[in-house]
């Protein structure tokens, strides 16, 4: 079975770097065998969160009527996520901005279904602040529990044309490396998945709402349910 891979890709320019940048992604992953689903979050109907105010109480999925459910079925499903998105006004642009917090607040909080995901991270921008949009969006993956590769350095491509290219010979080198990196760690999930016939890493903790343990109470683990006869 080919590794599986969504880009998220949160540019409102069509043809634009970050455009670019996931269409060079695209093929260096079929190059591995592997297949890149693309959602352009500029093609779909995402509400932002409402004055509701009740979210961080609610115990069921946001009720707002968008595109959303039918977005995060895509993530489940596949093996790893790719989060492209370029830098607007000195930070993360707004489409993306919008989209990962519905995806958290309303849906993903409740039983952390990202966890266990490879993740990647794509930044596209002229040269300042693509570090901070970076850092929030590797936050994000570590809040959902996802796999995080490194690539040596992160993945920021940066173009100060205005003339939409793929010039950063050093950010070309470092999204190559993350790229082979999430496809390997795809690939070794996988193997280990068919010998231990389940879960490689333990789904325990997905829900922060949900209290932990005091100290000293035990908390089952795989190997505890694994032995008992």
């Amino acid at each position: 079975m080919p590794s599986s891979i969504l880009a998220i890709n949160g540019s409102e320019r069509a043809g634009g770097n970050t455009d670019l940048a996931v269409a060079h992604a695209g093929r260096l992953i079929a190059a591995r065998g592997g297949e890149l689903q693309t959602i352009f979050l500029r093609d779909h109907r995402i509400a932002p969160c409402s004055p509701c105010g009740n979210c961080n109480s609610r115990l069921v999925p946001c009720e707002l009527t968008d595109d959303m459910p039918a977005l995060i079925e895509r993530m489940r499903a596949a093996d790893g996520i790719l989060y492209a998105a370029p830098v607007h006004g000195f930070g993360l642009a707004h489409l993306m901005q919008i989209f990962i917090e519905r995806a958290g607040v309303g849906y993903l909080r409740f039983d952390r279904p990202l966890a266990n995901k490879v993740g990647g991270v794509i930044v596209t921008g002229r040269r300042y602040s693509d570090s901070s949009a970076h850092n929030q969006i590797v936050n994000n993956l570590l809040l959902n529990r996802m796999i995080l590769v490194g690539s040596g350095f992160p993945v920021l491509l940066r173009n100060t044309d205005s003339t939409p290219g793929l010039n950063d010979v050093e950010g070309l080198d470092a999204l190559e490396r993350m790229l082979h990196r999430m496809l390997d760690m795809i690939q070794l999930l996988h193997r280990h998945q068919r010998i231990v016939d389940g879960p490689v890493l333990p789904l325990r903790d997905l829900n922060e709402r949900v209290p932990r343990p005091r100290r000293g109470e035990h908390t089952p683990h795989r190997g505890d349910i694994d032995n008992v006869h």
